[in-house]
């Protein structure tokens, strides 16, 4: 049977590689973005987890909220990618610090 313990393991690796995500690759804003959205997605399976242990939804609706945010998070995140790459040409990281006005 599947217990707590096999939750919190898969959400502590999905939230380690996340920070990698973050870490390692500092050029791609793209996957930037999609590592901050596996570590919400982490947080969310310790939710779940959490409250199906304890019995209680409070955990659950709390998740629907961070999906809420967390898909706001990434639509908005987008299309400021995508003006940006109109104007500028391009997405890199480094380039995004020129952004003035």
């Amino acid at each position: 049977m599947i217990g707590l313990e096999h939750y919190l393991t898969v959400a502590a690796v999905l939230f380690v590689i996340g920070i990698f995500g973050l870490f390692l690759n500092r050029k791609n804003v793209i996957i930037l973005l999609m590592s901050i959205e596996l570590m919400l997605l982490s947080v969310n399976i310790n939710l779940v987890a959490f409250s199906a242990h304890l019995g209680d939804m409070v955990g659950q609706v709390f998740t629907l909220f961070v999906l809420t945010v967390a898909a706001a998070e990434a639509a908005i995140g987008l299309a400021i990618l995508v003006c940006f790459f109109r104007n500028r040409g391009t997405i890199a990281v480094e380039d995004v610090n020129v952004m003035k006005g």
